[in-house]
């Protein structure tokens, strides 16, 4: 297979939560669990069948998405005098990402979604994140366009359940 160069626009969102940054990062936690990788397992140990990680996902994921990692910049920033807290998560649902996945494997370049939750000079919480249908508009495939515009609307509702004032452009 030769090697391809494929340039594309991606739209980032940083978002003021009007929350404190400590808050916010409570209710984001509550809201996106983390990934439940011992359910997972057991499903596989069982030969259980797509329905049943449908099912256990659904269950792991109340508001769709799961964390599947973080990073807390704080202990490494803080050395070089960085004090602006800022913890970078991957959050995402993999029922959804292999919706995208059949189609094209490099969907998971971004999936799990990069989320980046930091302080504002004022000390509150910023929702940084690329916007999902851009980003996997750029993949060129009508089908994965499609779920990361619907990507866009779990978004929506992640962050009207956690009070945030959401951009118009994530709404369009």
């Amino acid at each position: 297979m030769p090697t391809t160069t494929i340039e594309h626009t991606m739209r980032r969102l940083d978002i003021a939560t009007g929350q404190r940054f400590d808050d916010f990062i409570a209710a984001f936690v509550d809201a996106v669990p983390d990934f439940d990788v011992a359910r997972m397992r057991r499903v596989a140990e069982q030969n259980g069948t797509w329905d049943d990680v449908l099912r256990a996902v659904a269950e792991n994921a109340p508001n769709e998405f799961v964390l599947f990692g973080a990073i807390d910049t704080r202990p490494l920033m803080s050395v070089a005098g960085n004090k602006r807290p800022a913890i970078e998560y991957l959050m995402g649902n993999h029922t959804i990402a292999e919706r995208m996945y059949r189609h094209h494997p490099d969907t998971l370049l971004y999936a799990p979604l990069r989320v980046l939750i930091y302080g504002s000079d004022e000390g509150e919480a910023v929702f940084a994140i690329d916007q999902p249908s851009t980003v996997f508009a750029g993949l060129g495939v009508p089908e994965v366009t499609a779920v990361g515009h619907e990507l866009d609307q779990k978004l929506v509702a992640l962050l009207e359940l956690l009070r945030v004032e959401v951009p118009s452009s994530l709404r369009a």
